[in-house]
């Protein structure tokens, strides 16, 4: 529901101050879903649809900041999304690499590039890893930015890195096989050390996680919101928390 200025602000507010303080996810996924559709509606491109999604980028992180949140993933291409037709992805990983470079150029946010980046063209690859090179020492609001990501993908390069740390040490494959546990996957996963997403919102409608943090969203919260990601409010990003902070987070037991 859209309500008029300046009964919208007067809800926004309302709604940020109800919000409990102690009830604020410290992981936040989030699939930027819809940008496509939005431009078919206007009558736009894929392409402008794309860029509008990238500027919306920056406000949710501001968002987030302001409530608390530690963790920001933001899921910007899947490793499905590699075979869209070439004139299409060359175009989305050039609006992506322009707005990664954006963020960390802004010299906010800790970036951490998440996914197969060897199966990005060099060029984007080296975008993203420079980006999280020059933000590493960035202290706050921890972003990972997820391109060429796939949840399957992740568990295989989990298990694959974990299988050549222990050859290299020595470990007899009947040994490891006695000791493996799900600790070992997760020490080896893109997002070792961070906290599990706590919450995952994906916009346009869709209800489903296409893959998205398999193995780290066992316990997690999901929020599904109809509006396509460029047309993403903060009023809807606030609606999320509140349904988070009302959930009775049984989280397996």
């Amino acid at each position: 529901m859209r309500l008029p200025h300046p009964i919208y602000g007067l809800y926004e507010r309302r709604l940020a101050a109800s919000l409990p303080k102690d009830a604020v996810p410290r992981h936040i996924g989030v699939i930027l879903d819809g940008n496509r559709r939005w431009a078919r509606s206007l009558g736009e491109s894929a392409s402008h649809g794309h860029r509008r999604g990238a500027d919306k980028i920056a406000e949710l992180l501001e968002w987030s900041e302001e409530a608390g949140v530690q963790v920001v993933t933001l899921w910007m291409l899947s490793t499905d999304n590699l075979s869209r037709a070439s004139d299409e992805l060359d175009q989305l990983l050039a609006i992506i690499q322009d707005a990664v470079a954006d963020l960390a150029a802004r010299g906010r946010w800790r970036l951490q590039a998440v996914g197969a980046l060897d199966l990005l063209p060099p060029e984007a690859a080296q975008t993203l890893r420079e980006a999280q090179r020059r933000t590493a020492g960035i202290e706050g609001l921890h972003v990972n930015v997820a391109v060429g990501y796939g949840g399957r993908r992740e568990i295989a390069d989990a298990v694959r890195s974990l299988l050549r740390a222990h050859a290299e040490s020595g470990t007899a494959l009947e040994d490891l096989a006695e000791t493996f546990d799900v600790a070992h996957i997760a020490e080896h996963l893109y997002t070792k050390g961070q906290p599990d997403p706590d919450l995952v919102i994906r916009t346009s409608g869709e209800q489903r996680l296409g893959g998205f943090l398999l193995w780290q969203s066992v316990h997690t919260e999901f929020y599904f919101c109809e509006a396509y990601w460029p047309d993403f409010r903060r009023v809807d990003f606030l609606r999320a928390l509140r349904s988070y902070a009302q959930r009775e987070r049984r989280l397996g037991r």
